[in-house]
């Protein structure tokens, strides 16, 4: 009923609008990373920093029922991998920073920043070190956001 309204009322996304909608996030072969369809659907405030800019940005003026697949490229969407955020760290410093995890690559690990957690995952283990990327792990990746909009609101 409240898609109903939404539709009939022609309210638009745009910047503060809240916005109800499901959406798959894909790879351009179509390989599903994450998905909403599964559960309930997704509410955020558009420019509260929960989605990607560039995925609101092609949101902006699109109305309840819009629905369709965004490419994103890798640059409006987790950004170019940077090679400077891969790390080698020496064992001491590591097990200072992330705590005594067992070592093994691919593993995610929490490291401890002075603004907060953040993850890095586990390339490389050496005797002295171990390589780690943090990098996010869709960086450098072109993806695509399959969405439907289920509701705009407008705040007051």
């Amino acid at each position: 009923m409240t898609d109903m309204i939404a539709r009939a009322s022609g309210l638009q996304i745009s910047e503060r609008a809240q916005v109800t909608l499901h959406f798959s996030l894909l790879y351009p072969s179509g390989e599903e990373i994450d998905t909403t369809r599964n559960g309930d659907p997704a509410t955020f405030v558009v420019g509260d920093g929960s989605l990607l800019p560039g995925f609101e940005a092609a949101l902006m003026g699109k109305q309840a029922g819009f629905a369709e697949q965004i490419l994103l490229p890798a640059e409006a969407a987790f950004g170019a991998r940077n090679p400077a955020n891969v790390q080698v760290i020496k064992r001491e410093k590591f097990a200072e920073l992330a705590g005594e995890e067992p070592l093994e690559e691919g593993l995610v690990v929490s490291f401890q920043a002075p603004d907060g957690e953040l993850p890095g995952v586990i390339v490389a283990v050496y005797e002295s070190s171990v390589k780690v990327d943090f990098n996010h792990p869709l960086s450098g990746s072109d993806i695509v956001f399959d969405v439907a909009v289920l509701e705009v609101k407008i705040p007051d």
